[in-house]
């Protein structure tokens, strides 16, 4: 028999009229007799709430009481939807993360999912009956309840699928699919019909917001299929399957992009073997993540510019950080930037097609749009620009690309 996992997210189970709603979905889905293990999100805000709650106590809230607390939002939805399963003359039954359990490491905040337990769910759908799941959230060994992350929903699904080996693994949103872009920064966005794990996760990475870029790696690593498609409608969604099933006919897939970066750059430094790690040690150590680097050496190479880019919420810890290291790096000028976002685009078909990033470019300048740094991957091309250029990017980038 058919078994597939339904995950569905906070904007889906926002209030009980939703949550009525997706328990008639899961009946159509229960009548076609397959296997269900549905995962749930908290209620949409709901999260944010209880994080505001632990913030007004303390800056500094324990963490493993934090996961004890943020973990809730996704017991009430996924009683919540049970309760409206029953209601509906099904056989259905709730599970928290501890009572299957879902075995995690006990990095608390940001978990690892270690192993899931199989029978007594197993057991359960196998007799027609259908296990909610409260997403986001697992055990570890020290009985300590864990939580994977914000979005980690997604996780939990695709890690069930994984230890469950359904079929699929069908991801529930309030949009009809994976997205050429995002909607509202420009309306000409549509709906992809197939996309490669590879694409969805730099796609993701870069600040789609569809799916955790965790669970794409996972249903990646686990070559596990996914269907992003919209609770509220019939449209066919989005499939993400591996690239090989898919036939190329547009170099580039999706527009992302993120206004979350801040820029860095040390001016004056001294030039030597050394100097680049002298100067991101301290990040790394720090889990500053770095994404763009660019070093421009002087005319005499006796000095460099290192510019870098940074997680805007990381910059005051980072400048903080380089300070302290100047007597080793021996910079002459320390400044910043926190008005700049990166604008990507991402196509599997670039691989095979040569000129996408004079094309890029050419279109970035007839826009009068000055690019800060770039990087890019076989599959990817970002660019950082002023943040108040991010939305006239998008649109002539979507339009160049042939994606309107």
């Amino acid at each position: 028999m058919k078994r597939l996992v339904l995950k569905f997210g906070g904007t889906s189970v926002g209030n009980i009229e939703k949550i009525q709603k997706v328990a008639d979905l899961i009946k159509e889905k229960h009548e076609q007799n397959v296997e269900l293990i549905v995962v749930v999100s908290a209620m949409s805000g709901f999260t944010n709430e209880l994080v505001k709650k632990s913030q007004s106590i303390s800056k500094n809230f324990d963490l493993a009481e934090y996961d004890a607390l943020v973990s809730s939002g996704e017991q009430i939805s996924s009683s919540l939807l049970t309760g409206a399963l029953i209601n509906l003359g099904l056989k259905a039954r709730s599970w928290s993360g501890w009572q299957i359990p879902i075995m995690t490491d006990d990095n608390h905040s940001f978990s690892k999912i270690v192993k899931i337990e199989t029978k007594e769910i197993s057991d359960f759908i196998s007799k027609k009956g259908i296990a909610v799941i409260a997403g986001f959230q697992g055990i570890s060994n020290k009985n300590r309840i864990t939580t994977l992350g914000r979005g980690g929903s997604d996780l939990s699904a695709v890690s069930i699928a994984k230890f469950f080996e359904t079929d699929s693994c069908e991801i529930y949103t309030d949009v009809e699919g994976v997205l050429t872009t995002d909607p509202s920064m420009h309306n000409k966005a549509k709906k992809i019909d197939k996309i490669s794990y590879e694409e969805m996760l730099e796609m993701a990475s870069l600040g789609a917001k569809v799916m955790q870029p965790t669970s794409v790696q996972a249903s990646m690593i686990s070559n596990i299929p996914v269907h992003v498609k919209s609770t509220f409608s019939k449209a066919e969604g989005t499939y993400i399957i591996d690239e090989n099933e898919i036939d190329y006919k547009k170099v580039v897939t999706g527009i992302a992009y993120s206004k979350n970066d801040a820029k860095v750059t040390l001016v004056g430094v001294v030039d030597k073997p050394g100097v680049a790690a002298d100067i991101f040690e301290p990040l790394g150590k720090s889990n500053i993540n770095i994404d763009m680097v660019i070093q421009n050496i002087s005319s005499d190479g006796k000095e460099t510019d290192v510019t870098f880019t940074i997680k805007r919420e990381d910059l005051k810890k980072a400048l903080n950080l380089i300070e302290k290291s100047n007597k080793k790096i021996k910079y002459k000028k320390l400044i910043h930037d926190d008005k700049v976002s990166k604008v990507s685009i991402i196509g599997a078909g670039m691989i095979a097609n040569p000129g996408v990033t004079y094309k890029m470019f050419r279109c970035l300048a007839k826009e009068d749009i000055n690019i800060l740094a770039i990087s890019t991957s076989e599959i990817k091309i970002s660019v950082l620009v002023k943040e108040n250029l991010t939305q006239k990017a998008v649109k002539a980038l979507h339009k160049i690309f042939e994606l309107d």
